[in-house]
């Protein structure tokens, strides 16, 4: 297994390296000049060559492109992301905040999707074909078709304004999380029990649970089994889908007003924050790579014949 985990790291790391070569290459394809850029954020009035020059110096942007890339990866693994055109702070003091808010919502998120996922998965698939699986994956296949910026207006007009019961924005209490999390796990679960059901029903036929049936084992203990070797197939869906979450709460965090990533990222948009903007884009993509990571390695803890594929 030690081996297995050395291998996957070995190529991971490359592939970090590719992906943050191509976040700092986007950046720079702007046909924008980052030097006007900088200024233009700092509300500079009268922007002249002599400024633009002197502010490329100031800033390193006057080096070969190569040398920029090396001295922005060094200080990136130091947490260090430059400074906000807009503000001068530094990106991770702004990004740092917003992004543990984001993880907050999440991880809440994600934890309730799998719950729902594995229930409604298990529920359909011992189900299938009768009325409970088919009005289940009906109803969750209308909810799923919900755009998500309406269903959150939906919750919102009728818990926080016409109940008073939940709070509308911010993240002041507990209560702050129960809407949001609503909406981002109706959007998910509907997609991802469908998984889980498909899994349970290849495994459903095999000969072991036959075998086990007619050797007079309950039926929880079948269930058991045939939810382990599912959840092979499950481990990797739900792994994928905590960074799919992380970089989409744009919409839910703007309508909640949630003060994480995706509100961060359209402000940085807006103004043109380009540090924050690239520094945004390189931590969901380095989030992809380590949760497929980690959902080959906890696969192959569950499947020693896996670990001899790479």
């Amino acid at each position: 297994m030690g081996s297995f985990i050395m291998k996957r790291l070995f190529i991971t790391i490359p592939l970090l390296l590719v992906i943050s070569f191509f976040t700092f290459l986007l950046m720079n394809l702007s046909p924008l000049d980052q030097a006007e850029v900088v200024l233009q954020a700092q509300g500079v009035p009268n922007i002249s060559d002599e400024l633009i020059a002197q502010t490329k110096v100031e800033l390193g942007m006057d080096k070969p492109f190569i040398i920029r890339y090396f001295d922005w990866i060094l200080s990136c693994l130091q947490l260090d992301f430059g400074n906000s055109y807009v503000t001068g702070k530094s990106v991770w003091s702004i990004i740092g905040p917003a992004f543990l808010n984001t993880f907050k919502l999440t991880f809440v998120s994600s934890v309730a999707i799998i719950m729902m996922s594995i229930f409604l998965g298990v529920i359909c698939a011992m189900n299938e074909g009768r009325l409970l699986d088919k009005s289940v994956r009906g109803f969750s296949f209308f909810l799923t078709a919900m755009p998500s910026y309406w269903l959150a207006s939906l919750v919102i007009w009728y818990f926080s304004v016409k109940l008073d019961l939940l709070p509308t924005s911010g993240m002041e209490s507990y209560k702050s999380y129960i809407l949001p999390v609503v909406v981002i796990t109706i959007s998910y679960a509907g997609i991802y029990f469908r998984m889980v059901r498909s899994s349970m029903l290849s495994n459903l036929y095999e000969d072991y649970v036959l075998y086990g049936r007619a050797c007079g084992l309950k039926e929880r203990i079948i269930i058991k089994h045939i939810l382990r070797n599912s959840l092979q197939v499950a481990i990797s869906i739900f792994c994928m889908a905590i960074p799919i979450i992380l970089g989409s709460t744009v919409v839910i965090e703007n309508v909640f007003a949630w003060p994480g990533l995706g509100s961060l990222s359209i402000k940085s948009i807006l103004s043109r924050d380009l540090p924050v903007i690239q520094a945004y884009v390189l931590i969901l993509a380095v989030a992809f790579v380590l949760f497929n990571t980690i959902s080959d390695i906890v696969n192959a803890g569950m499947n020693p014949k896996l670990r001899n594929e790479i």
